[in-house]
């Protein structure tokens, strides 16, 4: 039970209900690292002016920006990893203020929350870290919003104990991300049951629809050593099953060149394709029922059943 102090801190921020107001879903976009203060700017311009008003037509999409100042999990010491917490929050910033946008980016240390939380408005807990107890607590205290991966080592119900964690530290703004769950040593697979069993939770499910399709560790390196690949061309089949479910957010990471990405390029979305994609998404969002709970009948049909009746 929560003590009186902390039901009184218990409060959804406005960020937060209009994330959950969203319609007909919002977006967590952009290049998986920070390569540039410059790459970056371009990246927000160009994304934001497929999501909104430009040249006439508009897809009215709510928009955050995402990137990484710090890829602290890479498969080989050697990887670019970014370029760290005080030039990556500058450049955030830049972004930030330049385009009018909100932020999210992840931690990886509990240090690292309070001044993380000057910038980004959506903190980021990565998969592995989504049971990690004192960096949920810290990345809550800051009283932001906190979107905590699913582990691809955790069923979907570890996210509701993940949230409580959050929720105890005083923070109910908190959205749980689907990004696919281990198959063997170098794939992952998405479950689609998991958009719904995650709602146990009592939070906004999200997709990350890009990690979802990666193959960790599973590609052998010349001279030896592996690294993770990639099942780009079947982003937009988690995309599509994931807005028919009803997930209220996708994340997705967008670069305009991704061959050339230093992180993840297999599964980095091109920048080329986010509208055509957005647009058929948005479609299947608006006639999908599923964020629906379906009323099961299943009392005996007799022979007056009228299935007109039961549309």
């Amino acid at each position: 039970m929560y003590d009186v102090s902390l039901v009184a801190r218990l409060q959804e921020s406005a960020f937060f209900k209009e994330l959950k107001g969203s319609a007909p879903f919002f977006l967590m976009a952009g290049p998986n690292v920070i390569q540039s203060e410059e790459h970056c700017l371009k990246m927000c311009r160009q994304i934001k002016a497929v999501t909104g008003m430009y040249f006439g037509w508009c897809l009215g999409i709510k928009l955050v920006f995402k990137s990484s100042f710090d890829k602290a999990n890479r498969t080989n010491a050697a990887s670019f990893r970014g370029p760290g917490m005080e030039e990556g929050l500058r450049v955030l910033k830049k972004v930030k203020d330049t385009f009018d946008v909100p932020i999210i980016t992840d931690i990886h240390e509990s240090w690292q929350a309070e001044k993380v939380a000057e910038v980004a408005d959506i903190i980021q807990i990565p998969a592995f870290l989504c049971r990690q107890t004192d960096l949920l607590i810290a990345a809550a205290k800051t009283g932001k919003v906190i979107q905590i991966k699913k582990g691809q080592f955790c069923a979907a119900s570890v996210m509701r104990n993940s949230t409580e964690k959050c929720k105890h530290a005083g923070n109910p703004n908190v959205l749980v991300c689907e990004r696919g769950t281990m198959f063997g040593y170098s794939d992952l697979i998405v479950d689609p049951r998991n958009f719904v069993l995650m709602r146990d939770a009592g939070v906004p499910v999200t997709a990350d629809v890009t990690h979802a399709l990666q193959q960790p560790a599973g590609r052998a390196l010349e001279g030896g050593g592996v690294a993770s690949g990639g099942l780009r061309e079947l982003i937009p089949t988690i995309a599509r099953t994931a807005v028919a479910v009803g997930v209220q957010g996708i994340f997705m990471e967008v670069h305009d060149n991704p061959t050339t990405s230093p992180v993840d390029a297999p599964t980095e979305w091109p920048l080329r394709n986010l509208r055509s994609l957005l647009v058929e998404l948005i479609a299947i969002a608006r006639a999908t029922r599923g964020r629906d709970d379906l009323d099961i009948d299943l009392s005996p049909v007799g022979e007056d059943f009228d299935p007109e009746a039961m549309i």
